[in-house]
Formats: structure tokens, C-alpha cells, sequence
């Protein structure tokens, strides 16, 4: 975990830490708003309406997308990215991908009953895990890439911001199209994946960084001991 270069370079904490307070604003803010709910708000109905699509194909395409935040869907994308990055020698983004994922999924686990939004039986909704899962996703592997190819802060920014995105409506739209969620717990899940993503990112970077620390002392105390050795042994 001590090797590789930072999953969140320092070039674009500046940019991306202001995002993350923003979204768990939105998170809160929303959460508070729909606090005890049973069913849509306005918005809700008004952007169900736009998006809704009627149609065979598009519901075969929506239940494909909600496959990729299921158990068995979850698991096969995350063990795929973990092992691309181990064949990849990068030890903190494979960390990453499953803590990421891992914190984001759990706080929205968290969330549901405190917010106590149900749809559908009583079954809580919000925010929605799905959605906060394959954002969450698709921000470590953007974070990943921005690094990997030594992207600027606005270039850098952009890719990842514009990677969550996609992935976040792809999977909002899902669970729209589904009815499984109402649209402003889409909008919750992905921003609590933007409010997780950047502090799990940070958080990894200063574990591997002090393991980092920890190798190069003791790759230092035991050069220093073998020179002393050899010292020892010229002068007898």
C-alpha cells in the first residue's frame, strides 16, 4: 500500500475538497427535506416524467445498469478493478476501489433510517445505494487515471467530475426507470458518493504514505547497521 503515487494528487484536492462539502450539504439538505416521506415530491414527478422511457429495450438497458450495483454485479466489477490494479503495481488504488465503495455503500446504509424516505411498502429509499455505488466507482477510477496520466487541476477536475456524472445518471436513470427510487435519492446517492469518495481518497494517502515512511526507516536503520558492521569488521 506504501508504494504508488497519491490517489488524490495534490494538485486537485483544492478543487475536488470544495465539491465534497458541497455535496454533503446536498445530501443533508435534501435528507431533511424528505425526512419521514412516503412518497414524491414535485420534483420527483416532474423529473420522472422527463425521463421515463417506454419501451422493451430501454428496460432491458435499465435492469443491465441496476445489475452493476447488485451483490453479485457489485462484486464482479469491484474484483475486476482490484485486479487490474494489482497487475497495475498499484497497491492504493486497488485499496481504494474497495474502501471507497465500501464507505459509500455503508453511509448510505446509515443514512436510510435517519431520513426514514420509504417507497413501495415502507422499504426505504433515500438516498440511493445503487447510485452512490457505481459513482463511487467511477470516481476511484477516475481519480486513477487523472494520476496515472499526470493530468492538471482543471483537466484533471474535469475528467473526474464528468466520469461521476455519467456514471451517477446512468444509474439514477435505472432506478427511476425501475421505480426503485424516487429521482431526488438518485440525486442523494450521488452526492454522497462525492462527499465520501475525496475523504476515503485522502485517508488512504496518508496511511500509505506513513507505511511508505516506516519501510524507508527500517530499509534505512539496516543500511546503517550493515555499514557499521563492515566498519567494524576492516578495523579488526
Amino acid at each position: 500500500m506504501g508504494a504508488g503515487g497519491a490517489v488524490l494528487p495534490a494538485r486537485l484536492r483544492g478543487w475536488l475538497e470544495p465539491v465534497a462539502a458541497l455535496a454533503a450539504l446536498v445530501v443533508v439538505v435534501l435528507g431533511i427535506r424528505y425526512a419521514g416521506a412516503g412518497g414524491p415530491g414535485a420534483m420527483d414527478t416532474r423529473i420522472r416524467e422527463a425521463v421515463e422511457a417506454p419501451g422493451t429495450q430501454w428496460w432491458h438497458v435499465a435492469t443491465a445498469t441496476n445489475f452493476l450495483g447488485e451483490p453479485l454485479g457489485a462484486a464482479l466489477l469491484v474484483g475486476a478493478l482490484v485486479t487490474g490494479c494489482v497487475l497495475l503495481r498499484c497497491p492504493r488504488g486497488a485499496v481504494l476501489v474497495v474502501a471507497g465503495a465500501g464507505l459509500t455503500v455503508g453511509t448510505t446504509t446509515l443514512l436510510k433510517p435517519l431520513v426514514g424516505r420509504t417507497i413501495h411498502d415502507g422499504n426505504l429509499s433515500y438516498p440511493s445505494g445503487h447510485t452512490a455505488f457505481l459513482t463511487a466507482i467511477a470516481l476511484a477510477v477516475a481519480l486513477l487515471v487523472a494520476g496515472r496520466l499526470r493530468l492538471g487541476a482543471a483537466a484533471g477536475t474535469l475528467l473526474v467530475l464528468t466520469t461521476a456524472l455519467v456514471a451517477g445518471a446512468a444509474m439514477g436513470w435505472a432506478q427511476v426507470v425501475m421505480d426503485a427510487h424516487y429521482p431526488t435519492d438518485a440525486v442523494g446517492g450521488f452526492c454522497t458518493a462525492l462527499a465520501v469518495l475525496p475523504v476515503t481518497a485522502r485517508l488512504v494517502d496518508r496511511i500509505g504514505d506513513r507505511i511508505a515512511d516506516r519501510i524507508r526507516d527500517r530499509g534505512a536503520e539496516r543500511a546503517t547497521g550493515r555499514t557499521a558492521g563492515t566498519g567494524q569488521r576492516e578495523r579488526r
